[in-house]
């Protein structure tokens, strides 16, 4: 037998800046404090069959996700599962919660992810054994490589943007436009529903962080557009590429008959996931070839879709992947950009790994109901050539 899985609740933590007012609270402090949040008040941690949750850059120690469950003070009988699928990450394990309950084999599931990207260690591949001679090399895992290319991501992301047209100056388009709508946003109080206030100590004193730092109020085409570009790359730059960030975000799953038993009304009930692979220099596409083939399955249309969110990995990403998805159709793309991160994106609001699968999410599921439209799909790409999407059904 077959269950609708449905959205009860969905929160994450604000998003702060490299080496910003989070950089000292790690990973599973992150995890602990999110998952506790996302708790609907009908349920409670001895009612959770599993927390799936993302993790990805390595400091964390073993089984990070068991951590948080202790960290979190949830009863130590509850099961973990660490998931590591770089950026898709919290959308895999959502993926995973979704599945499992969707085949009776689980009720009330976690899932979502974590990323502390200030804390991320340098590794000294060297060091464990030794050099006779020469000199040691500190590898910094913040420079998002693909290994089997051999390449940073930034280098290649620039170079398949410039092959589909979108070159520099559309990357750099897109960046601005990015950091002012969320800006817009933050003004508006669009991201309330989403974001949970967190009480982080000082030295001599607490702050109450509550709203994502890195927006930039004053980003301008005319500011960025000599910037330099990056590892080699034709067209990434600082600017037009995602903000390296810390934070976390959880959403909390359950079957639909569980909700009604529970007497919880539902926030969305998803209507399926998928997880792709494709030519490892192809993550621009990896976006659109994920919604493809979800949508297809499913018998629904882009046209279908009122709200869409293609994570900002780097501007070239949801550039590539629309333009791919309307066959350079100019006015299609034209509509579908129009609602495509209403909110901005992870160029502006930031890309903890582990968290922005389940962040993109949640933030289309709230502008969704914000919106009362139907349907909404969110979709992220991954190193070495991966993708994942969902489409969520709104629930008036």
């Amino acid at each position: 037998m077959e269950h609708n899985v449905v959205i009860v609740s969905a929160k994450r933590t604000p998003f702060g800046n490299f080496g910003g007012t989070l950089k000292d609270i790690t990973n599973v402090e992150l995890g602990a404090l999110a998952i506790n949040r996302a708790l609907h008040a009908g349920v409670d941690p001895e009612d959770i069959d599993q927390l799936v949750f993302g993790i990805v850059e390595p400091g964390s120690g073993l089984s990070p996700v068991r951590q948080v469950i202790c960290a979190a003070g949830w009863p130590i009988e509850t099961n973990a599962l660490c998931v590591e699928r770089a950026c898709c990450s919290s959308m895999s394990a959502i993926g995973v919660a979704y599945e499992r309950i969707k085949y009776g084999r689980a009720k009330i599931i976690m899932a979502g992810g974590a990323e502390n990207m200030s804390s991320t260690p340098y590794m000294i591949p060297q060091l464990r054994w030794g050099n006779r001679l020469g000199d040691f090399t500190v590898r910094d895992e913040l420079v998002i490589r693909n290994p089997y290319l051999n390449a940073p991501m930034a280098l290649y992301a620039g170079e398949v943007g410039v092959e589909w047209g979108e070159g520099r100056e559309q990357q750099d388009e897109w960046a601005v436009r990015s950091n002012l709508l969320a800006v817009k946003a933050q003004n508006e109080g669009l991201f309330e529903s989403e974001i949970f206030p967190v009480e982080v100590k000082m030295k001599k004193s607490s702050v109450i962080f509550d709203m994502d730092e890195h927006p930039r109020a004053n980003c301008s085409l005319e500011k960025i557009k000599d910037l330099k570009t990056v590892y080699g790359s034709p067209t990434v730059t600082g600017a037009n590429a995602s903000a390296l960030s810390d934070g976390a975000a959880t959403i909390l799953l359950m079957s639909e008959e569980e909700a009604e038993r529970r007497g919880i009304t539902p926030l969305a009930r998803i209507i399926d996931h998928i997880s792709v692979c494709s030519e490892p220099r192809q993550s621009p596409l990896l976006p659109a070839i994920a919604i493809s083939q979800i949508l297809d399955k499913n018998g629904l249309t882009l046209d279908q879709m009122s709200v869409l969110e293609i994570n900002e990995a780097f501007a070239s990403m949801p550039l590539v992947s629309t333009r791919s998805l309307c066959n350079g159709d100019e006015a299609a793309i034209k509509d579908l950009r129009e609602r495509l991160n209403v909110k901005g994106g992870a160029i502006a609001i930031g890309h903890p790994l582990g968290a922005s699968g389940a962040r993109i999410t949640m933030t289309m599921m709230y502008e969704l109901k914000r919106r009362k439209e139907r349907y909404g799909i969110s979709a992220i790409c991954g190193a070495i050539g991966q993708g994942d999407a969902v489409i969520l059904e709104n629930i008036f």
